[in-house]
């Protein structure tokens, strides 16, 4: 029996193995696939833990500043973001929920209390909580489920786009056969020459979860280009998160 007990144990562990080795296969071809089994693939990915405890280096540059900054990234899944950034001492603080976006700099002593105004101005296109969210986890800002998908295979890629695109943008996934996260997704208004890109050049396997290694956002308009590259340094899932905000007195009030 005790002989039989280590042959189970062992094939749990070679099975245990395998299962988390698939997760990671970059070695995976983008074989013909529906676009529905594509978009429900995608889906299946979607993190699942209940909270992000991060370390990120950003870099920031819209053509007038170029910062680089240590940021500490707290997430309660679908219910708050908190962020912290730092340069010797706090540059900023930030506490996005559902339902609205607060913000101030100890630098310049101003601060932004309100809805999604700020983030939408940052990046040129409208977007909520969860799409912000999804930015940070390598997910689809929009539910590739909900509306008709068709899908092209491109440089080993499944290229995912809504078969009705909005008048006002055009909307394009590039998803990852190894595992289903994104590699790319991009918003265009060629009309305006409006453009967001966000990049995930690689994935990490931290606990079970394939979760990006760095995410490059390059928002452009007539104006200017905006490049935001979060590079993570720590991740840990599922741990007490502390997460004060207040705002100051005596700061200036933004206005977006």
């Amino acid at each position: 029996m005790r002989f039989l007990k280590y042959i189970l144990l062992f094939t749990m562990i070679l099975t245990s193995c395998k299962s988390t080795k698939n997760m990671m296969n970059v070695k995976a071809i983008a074989k013909d696939m529906s676009a529905k089994k594509v978009a429900r693939k995608h889906i299946a990915a979607n993190f699942d833990r209940k909270t992000i405890d991060a370390k990120l280096k950003v870099n920031f540059d819209n053509e007038k500043t170029n910062q680089s900054l240590s940021v500490s990234m707290k997430i309660k899944k679908d219910e708050v973001i908190w962020l912290k950034g730092t340069k010797f001492l706090t540059i900023f603080k930030a506490e996005i929920t559902p339902t609205s976006v607060r913000y101030y700099s100890s630098v310049f002593k101003n601060y932004f209390e309100g809805d999604f105004s700020m983030l939408e101005q940052l990046l040129g296109v409208k977007i909520n909580f969860e799409q912000l969210q999804n930015l940070f986890l390598g997910q689809s800002l929009i539910n590739v489920k909900e509306e008709e998908q068709e899908v092209k295979i491109g440089n080993n890629t499944y290229v995912l786009s809504p078969e009705k695109q909005t008048e006002l943008f055009d909307i394009f996934f590039t998803i990852n056969p190894a595992h289903f996260k994104l590699n790319q997704q991009a918003i265009i208004n060629a009309d305006n020459n409006l453009r967001l890109e966000i990049d995930y050049p690689s994935y990490n396997l931290i606990d079970t979860e394939i979760f990006p290694s760095q995410v490059q956002i390059k928002a452009k308009n007539s104006k200017r280009v905006t490049t935001i590259d979060l590079i993570y340094k720590t991740v840990v899932f599922d741990t007490a998160v502390e997460m004060s905000f207040n705002i100051p007195s005596g700061y200036k009030e933004l206005k977006f």
